[in-house]
């Protein structure tokens, strides 16, 4: 069974994480966030991949190529103008061979059976099956009420406290018999959720929800991101760390330079080639991308640290993103869930809290904010 990655939207909440990088391209403990889905995907037998992309295409091709050294065949499609969830992959149906197939929400991580997921939808004799998963809070999500044969009732997209009457979302993963792309228009933006289901519903078309109680969880904003890795760090969601492990929960790159001192207890994950300085103390909670250079007496704790960065000496980092090739200098503090985004100088003697956004290839000046 052949399966569609939608990868094509702007990841306008995630910014400015994403004004360089492809929401699917963020690193996800220190590697893309794609290349971990494309290596689920290959574990459950599904090697022939559509990528469906829109914003920053080229990132993905470049990385990736034509997908042997990851074990599948790739192939790209990038929509010329928004297509929609649903459109998207109607704007594929030329290379899914007239067969069932898969579509993933590039955005979605999650422990989902796929296999158990297949034979749920043969059983049910399915013309389409939605992954779907509890959860505590469904007023931000589409819900979709099922019966006691699994059997799909109806949808709801983000509804009132008062439409509310089942706790079981749309978890973006989805098993479409190819018919049923015949109700779809080619060439226009059309959504799964909002059209083809509830058309195709009404239409009497069986549409049954595979309900799973596993992990999952919807990496579309900053902090999901950062909840992202600190539930693969404390073994909530299963996870092949790239590393080898040098002691409980910590993960170190070749190449790295480190001393036993340098890091507390885990969970940590450093990549390759970095250079840990003297003093330097690595707190749980915290990836640190490769290439790195992190400087006397400086701290991380409960931080991601993208590839390439520079921190200088006598630094703090608490809790919060620091993008790709940034260069940060003596005595910062940056804290609170805030954000750096890439290519960004910091100087010395500054103090970045309470959710503060730095953007792409800006310079803040010596002791010029103390937020």
């Amino acid at each position: 069974m052949k399966g569609v990655i939608l990868a094509g939207g702007k990841g306008t909440r995630m910014r400015p994480l994403t004004y360089y990088t492809a929401k699917p391209m963020l690193p996800l403990i220190t590697k893309p966030f794609m290349e971990y889905f494309i290596l689920k995907l290959k574990q459950y037998g599904i090697d022939e991949i559509i990528l469906s992309t829109g914003y920053l295409p080229d990132a993905f091709n470049k990385y990736f190529g034509n997908g042997k050294d990851f074990g599948v065949k790739l192939i790209y499609v990038t929509e010329k103008e928004p297509l929609g969830t649903c459109g998207a992959v109607k704007n594929v149906e030329k290379y899914l061979d007239n067969e069932p197939f898969f579509v993933f929400n590039g955005d979605i991580l999650t422990s989902i059976n796929l296999k158990s997921m297949v034979s749920f939808h043969k059983s049910k004799k399915s013309d389409i099956t939605i992954s779907l998963s509890p959860v505590e809070d469904p007023t931000a999500y589409g819900l979709v009420p099922v019966d006691k044969n699994s059997r799909v009732k109806e949808f709801l997209e983000k509804p009132s406290m008062e439409e509310i009457n089942t706790n079981l979302i749309n978890a973006g993963t989805y098993i479409i018999e190819p018919h049923i792309l015949g109700h779809v228009p080619g060439g226009e933006n059309y959504s799964f959720e909002r059209e083809l289901f509830p058309k195709v519903l009404k239409l009497g078309y069986n549409i049954f929800g595979y309900v799973f109680n596993g992990y999952w969880l919807d990496v579309g904003t900053p902090e999901k991101y950062m909840n992202a890795h600190y539930d693969i760090l404390d073994k909530k969601m299963p996870f092949n760390f790239p590393y080898k492990k040098v002691s409980p929960n910590v993960y170190i790159g070749a190449g790295t330079e480190y001393r036993k001192e340098n890091l507390t207890i885990g969970p940590i994950v450093i990549g390759e080639k970095t250079i840990l300085g003297d003093d330097v103390k690595i707190m749980p909670n915290t990836v640190i991308g490769s290439n790195c250079k992190i400087d006397k007496g400086t701290s991380i704790s409960g931080s991601i640290v993208f590839d390439g960065c520079s921190i200088g000496k006598e630094c703090i980092i608490r809790n919060s993103i620091i993008a790709g090739n940034v260069k940060v200098g003596n005595n910062v503090k940056i804290e609170g869930n805030s954000i750096i985004g890439d290519n960004s100088t910091i100087e010395g003697n500054n103090v970045l809290n309470n959710g503060i956004r730095i953007n792409v290839y800006s310079t803040v000046m010596e002791g010029q904010i103390s937020f």
